[in-house]
């Protein structure tokens, strides 16, 4: 079997004909069958029959990749996108830093997705959230130190200033 294109001019007009055909021998003279029209066909379907005949073998797309890997994203985008445009990231730290970067991840992480710092953790490797912001590779001890560190519950970081007035036992504490 063989796929032929004839080509026929009537005039000024030109018509094509794509055949599927068969050649065999009939009292040792060569003769042709037509078996199918493929006329109709996109042009990419009857390059894939002409290579078929020719014994290459086609797989889809779906087989020819497997995927071993897929992160959601859109969620992650969206929030981001967000937080960017509120200017959260120059508001906690106006220098591009891990920290700054880890607190990003945990507040947009809580947005998305709330729950404790373990289940941040997981959640950042289940996203794209932790790449999209350099965080890769966070454990809940990064986490927990940070909040310590911005706390100001360490003598070393960066420290959150916190004022507490004399409190007179009723909840009042001023920030």
């Amino acid at each position: 079997m063989h796929v032929v294109t004839n080509r026929i001019r009537r005039g000024e007009k030109e018509y094509t004909a794509t055949l599927l055909r068969r050649s065999y021998r009939e009292d040792g003279k060569v003769k042709k069958e037509t078996l199918a029209n493929l006329s109709h066909l996109p042009a990419e379907a009857i390059d894939a029959i002409r290579r078929v005949l020719a014994g290459e073998s086609l797989m889809s797309a779906d087989d020819a990749f497997e995927i071993e890997r897929s992160l959601p994203a859109g969620h992650v985008n969206a929030a981001l996108i967000m937080a960017r445009r509120l200017g959260l990231a120059e508001l906690l730290d106006p220098r591009s830093s891990r920290d700054r970067d880890l607190c990003m991840a945990m507040i947009v992480s809580r947005v998305i997705c709330p729950g404790s710092k373990l289940s941040t953790v997981r959640s950042l490797g289940q996203s794209t959230l932790a790449s999209e912001l350099g965080v890769e590779g966070v454990d809940e001890d990064d986490l927990y130190g940070l909040l310590a560190d911005w706390g100001g519950l360490r003598d070393d970081g960066p420290g959150v200033e916190f004022a507490c007035d004399e409190v007179d036992h009723r909840d009042e504490v001023a920030v």
